[in-house]
């Protein structure tokens, strides 16, 4: 079953012509050639056509008519979907990233509850960590959510709500470390390269549920940590396809747009800023006990690029919070992706700016698809009676992917992709980093 805007209408033509009473232009952008697939009776399809298949009409709220009022309105909408999560604290194997972080397991309802926690999550019993694992080959989704966030934010369980009601999904929600009402361990918080605990989750996962084809979903941060990760991972990626939604793509760019104007400056960057102080003030005491790092400029930061500028830069041994952001930043990822992406920004987002969107990246890669609405906001995509659209493409897509893709036929390989032209002498390598990170532990 398709979720779509019209639900008794099939969708046959996601490039919708006008733009009124809340209807966002679809736009799709790959490479010339998408990614040829085959289904699991063997007809030839494309990586293109599937997302056109499965992106449904983007009707949206009129009276929330542009990016602004669409991301403002996030933060007054508290109440979303239930979903109710298990947290598991996982063990870093990173050799130079130790310290624990925690994982939330998607479950059914059991009407116990942790006021240590955020709603609706409480821990797993000894005996229920000790009996993880399975054999069964259901899908697992593995979900990484946006700065300072975590499992219990509203627009990852608007994203994820039609997947867990069907039953056929097992999902785990990343929490970066700090977040979700979870405690730092060495002094070390996260950053938009912090792929290592994904990694750590993921070798988990392979070895506790071997038969499991795994898929992978970002919000925001999380989708530029989770397409580093991605490219990082190239042909070895364990990932079957995944979904990124609202990724900021260009951090330097980015921040250099919401500087620009009065509300980009001091509602956006003050508001994310906010946040971040507040994840110092519950960390306090590991900072002051694992870092040499001034907890009096920390905890008085009131911009994002404060922020990294005080933490981000010293941490991770960066000169200039600029030199972080380009370092950082997962447009060139893209590149490197091997698996079939589809990534979904509103072009009139304030945070993920369309300046800074990767068109032409996504033309030069037939793994990936980018998917922009001319509506949406951040992270909002508000309809009219107070559902959020994100969660329908989300939900088809991916079940496209798990059920009906013959991932066998899939040619992952790192050469299958050439960026230099036949009179070029030199290579292009997407993944060539300024941080000296070792990717395996």
């Amino acid at each position: 079953m398709l979720l779509t805007s019209l639900p008794t209408e099939k969708q046959k033509h996601p490039v919708v012509k006008m733009e009124w009473f809340g209807r966002a232009k679809i736009q799709f952008t790959t490479a010339p050639k998408s990614l040829a697939l085959k289904d699991n009776e063997g007809n030839t399809t494309s990586l293109l056509q599937v997302c056109r298949d499965t992106v449904p009409r983007c009707q949206l709220n009129p009276l929330l008519f542009n990016g602004h009022l669409q991301t403002i309105w996030t933060a007054t909408s508290e109440h979303g979907p239930h979903v109710h999560y298990k947290r598991r604290i996982f063990e870093a194997d990173h050799v130079q990233f130790k310290g624990t972080f925690a994982v939330d397991f998607v479950t059914e309802p059991s009407g116990d509850s942790d006021e240590s926690l955020p709603p609706r999550t409480t821990y797993f019993s000894k005996e229920e960590l000790a009996n993880m694992g399975s054999d069964d080959s259901r899908p697992m989704l593995v979900i990484l959510h946006g700065l300072t966030g975590g499992s219990h934010e509203v627009y990852l369980r608007y994203g994820i709500k039609s997947l867990v009601d069907e039953g056929k999904w097992e999902m785990c929600v990343i929490n970066s470390r700090g977040c979700a009402k979870s405690r730092i361990t060495t002094g070390l918080f996260y950053n938009a390269r912090a792929t290592w605990d994904t990694r750590t989750v993921v070798k988990w996962l392979r070895k506790t549920y071997p038969n499991r084809p795994l898929f992978g979903l970002g919000f925001s941060l999380g989708a530029n940590i989770i397409t580093n990760y991605i490219a990082e991972e190239g042909e070895n990626c364990q990932f079957k396809a995944a979904v990124v939604i609202s990724s900021p793509w260009n951090l330097e760019i980015g921040n250099k747009a919401l500087k620009s104007t009065w509300i980009g400056h001091e509602i956006y960057l003050k508001t994310l800023g906010t946040s971040l102080r507040t994840l110092v003030e519950n960390n306090k005491e590991e900072i002051q006990k694992y870092t040499d790092l001034d907890l009096s400029v920390l905890s008085n930061v009131n911009y994002l690029y404060e922020f990294d500028r005080a933490y981000q830069c010293p941490a991770w041994g960066y000169p200039t919070e600029d030199a972080y952001y380009r370092d950082a930043s997962s447009v060139d990822s893209l590149l490197a992706v091997r698996i079939p992406l589809l990534a979904l920004n509103a072009s009139d987002d304030p945070i993920a700016v369309n300046i800074g969107l990767p068109y032409n990246e996504a033309t030069k890669n037939p793994y990936t698809v980018l998917c922009t609405t001319s509506l949406g906001g951040h992270l909002g995509w508000f309809e009219l009676f107070g559902g959020r659209w994100h969660g329908k493409p989300v939900y088809n897509f991916l079940n496209h992917m798990a059920f009906e893709i013959d991932h066998s036929s899939i040619d992952t390989r790192a050469d299958s992709v050439a960026y230099s032209t036949s009179v070029s002498t030199s290579e292009y390598s997407p993944l060539r980093r300024k941080l000296n990170v070792k990717l395996q532990a």
